[in-house]
């Protein structure tokens, strides 16, 4: 076995931080309008467990009829809330048959996790 050394990213000495956030200036108005409106949709818990499990799903998709059942909610109230994160453009869906079935858009939530990552320069503590 070879004793190599490992390189640790972001311990160079350049930044502090391998991948730098995007946290690092202040949102412009319509930047600030596009995230709210995102992180509105997933200010309601039953939102959030749903997009959880659509983007959780193996495969990259889930028949509404999977989603329904993990609540205790009527399934127009699942679909209010299905519906309000297609119309934030967190999910989209593709009909089937009689059937819906929802993806996650990935592009939307990779422009969420850049927002909310930060640097370690930024001064940010967890």
């Amino acid at each position: 076995m070879s004793k190599q050394e490992l390189v640790v990213l972001g311990q160079d000495g350049e930044d502090g931080a391998c991948c730098p956030g995007t946290v690092t200036a202040p949102l412009d108005e319509d930047r600030a309008v596009e995230l709210a409106r995102l992180f509105k949709a997933l200010g309601d818990p039953v939102r959030l467990r749903l997009l959880s499990m659509i983007a959780s799903r193996a495969g990259g998709e889930v028949c509404v009829c999977d989603l329904t059942p993990a609540f205790d909610l009527s399934q127009p109230t699942i679909s209010h809330h299905l519906k309000l994160l297609r119309q934030a453009g967190l999910i989209d869906c593709e009909r089937r048959g009689t059937w819906v079935h929802y993806r996650a858009l990935p592009d939307t939530l990779d422009r969420l996790a850049a927002f909310l990552k930060t640097s370690r320069t930024t001064g940010v503590s967890a």
